[in-house]
């Protein structure tokens, strides 16, 4: 019998076996085929996972459960009705316990304490991460820690039972539908590891949340075969890595010698180079790379790799089967969705080809403004633009004139797009022309060729000038934006580049 508050609106205790379980909320269907290889899913559908989730919108105070969560500030003092609800319903005991026990929690951990009055057993609390778009990364890693952290300590204190409510807030500038992504994505992949330790989450939304939680749930949560299907096109780039975690290559080790770095900053101050081989002004320099080194050598985790070869399959095999399926659900959607607002930008698009019959890209960075396109979308463009030609040699011009942080994608973004591409774009592509480069540009292009894509080290070129093109493409053949023209000309002059053949023809 739920007990009724005196205005009798609305049940002051809400039980758990009176919400519908996620496996119930969608027609039942019957896979045809547990073992077909080929219809491999990075959160494929399953009942005894759903069975365990609950999305519901309310107070989460009113939930009979072993624990709920409390998103708060690092003083625990936060001033919100979330916060001042649960201090009044679970009473002066729990502000003590704070004050005497806990004082502080810092962003991306997780504190316990009872519940005192409260319907719950225990209080989770946690900080999450203010967002900027300048500091995504660290947002997106401080969030999963928050996530993370606060499901460690669900399973070390064998806490049944939990509502969650978001840690990512409006009121701290984080993204409904990003922070949801992240959410969802690491309590799958936790139940996937210890979901016998658990038998309910309660995913507990408010009106600012529910619809993003409605609509992202089933891409980690399918509760059928058409929903698994659905979602796998669905799915951002990065899904993270086996817990869930954003998958950082920042992250990666690097230690160079000072006269690298001070031949870099000499080469910054003393002007552009005609064709520079980012590469190779890198080839002297002392650095330990990341998995050459003997002791890298070792593995991660010995389970996994025993794990991947009980089904025959090497991690690295299964990760690039896991891309190529991806690759052909995102040219799949390449070819049907509405992309006129990507194509409207004129940041990518197909010109003449060079003069040895390859066809050109052109990438223009100053219209391609990070913070407020779709990425997802700006993806599956690169696709359509490249698909016609990619069966064949073709080569890329990156004007990277006048470019500001506002349009450099995260080398996150850049290696997971890279990652999913088809093995013929990268095959194909004979050369990467960047056109008023920076010491910025040229210190990410190095590092994205050596710890990402070394396959393209040695067709990275770097020019001063647009007229250092035309010794490989012709002028009518290359389609130039006025600004880049404009720029050029102030910083190069009118005409500081002839090209060897027309140098013979003119006697110069």
């Amino acid at each position: 019998m739920e007990d009724v508050d005196p205005l009798g609106t609305r049940p002051t205790v809400v039980q758990i076996e009176d919400l519908t379980r996620w496996n119930l909320t969608a027609l039942l269907e019957t896979r045809e085929n547990d073992n077909n290889s080929e219809d491999f899913h990075p959160f494929p559908w399953r009942n005894d996972l759903n069975a365990k989730i609950i999305l519901w919108c309310g107070d989460v105070t009113t939930l009979d459960v072993h624990a709920i969560v409390h998103s708060t500030n690092e003083k625990l003092n936060d001033k919100s009705i979330e916060t001042e609800t649960l201090y009044a319903k679970a009473g002066q005991e729990l502000v003590d316990e704070i004050r005497n026990n806990v004082r502080i929690c810092k962003t991306g951990e997780a504190k316990l304490t009872k519940g005192h009055k409260l319907l719950a057993r225990y209080v989770l609390h946690t900080v999450g991460p203010r967002y900027n778009v300048k500091y995504i990364t660290a947002a997106e890693s401080a969030l999963y820690s928050c996530y993370r952290n606060v499901m460690q300590l669900v399973r070390e204190n064998s806490i049944k039972s939990i509502a969650l409510y978001p840690i990512h807030s409006t009121k701290r500038s984080y993204p409904v539908n990003e922070g949801a992504h992240l959410a969802i994505r690491t309590i799958r992949r936790f139940l996937e590891k210890y979901g016998d330790d658990i038998e309910t989450i309660i995913f507990c939304c408010n009106e600012e949340s529910i619809d993003a939680y409605l609509k992202i749930l089933p891409l980690y949560f399918p509760r059928n075969e058409t929903e698994e299907k659905i979602a796998v096109t669905e799915l951002p780039l990065d899904i993270g890595n086996e817990d869930g975690e954003p998958v950082i290559p920042e992250r990666q080790i690097r230690i160079m010698d000072k006269p690298t770095l001070a031949a870099m900053r000499k080469s910054s101050l003393e002007g552009f180079e005609e064709t520079v081989d980012l590469n190779k002004e890198f080839a002297t320099s002392t650095i330990v790379e990341v998995g050459r080194h003997p002791f890298a050598k070792m593995e991660e985790n010995p389970d996994t790799h025993k794990k991947s070869h009980m089904y025959g399959k090497t991690t690295d095999e299964q990760r690039e089967q896991d891309n190529k399926r991806r690759y052909e659900r995102y040219l799949k959607r390449a070819k049907t969705e509405d992309l006129t607002d990507i194509a409207a930008l004129k940041c990518l698009y197909r010109t003449g080809t060079d003069k040895f019959g390859r066809p050109v890209i052109v990438f223009v960075g100053k219209f391609f403004p990070v913070n407020t396109v779709d990425l997802d979308k700006a993806f599956l463009y690169l696709i359509r633009v490249l698909e016609p030609i990619a069966e064949k040699d073709y080569v890329v011009v990156y004007f990277h004139t006048q470019s500001t942080a506002e349009n450099h994608p995260t080398m996150n973004y850049l290696k997971n797009a890279y990652c999913v591409l088809d093995e013929k774009y990268k095959k194909n592509l004979k050369a990467f022309y960047v056109v008023h480069p920076t010491w910025w540009s040229k210190l990410t292009t190095w590092y994205f060729t050596t710890f990402t894509a070394s396959d393209l080290k040695n067709k990275v070129y770097n020019l001063k000038g647009v007229q250092y093109l035309y010794g490989t493409i012709s002028p009518d053949q290359l389609d130039v934006p006025s600004f880049v023209i404009n720029y050029d000309t102030e910083i190069n002059g009118f005409r500081y580049y002839v090209p060897p053949e027309q140098e013979e023809a003119t006697g110069l």
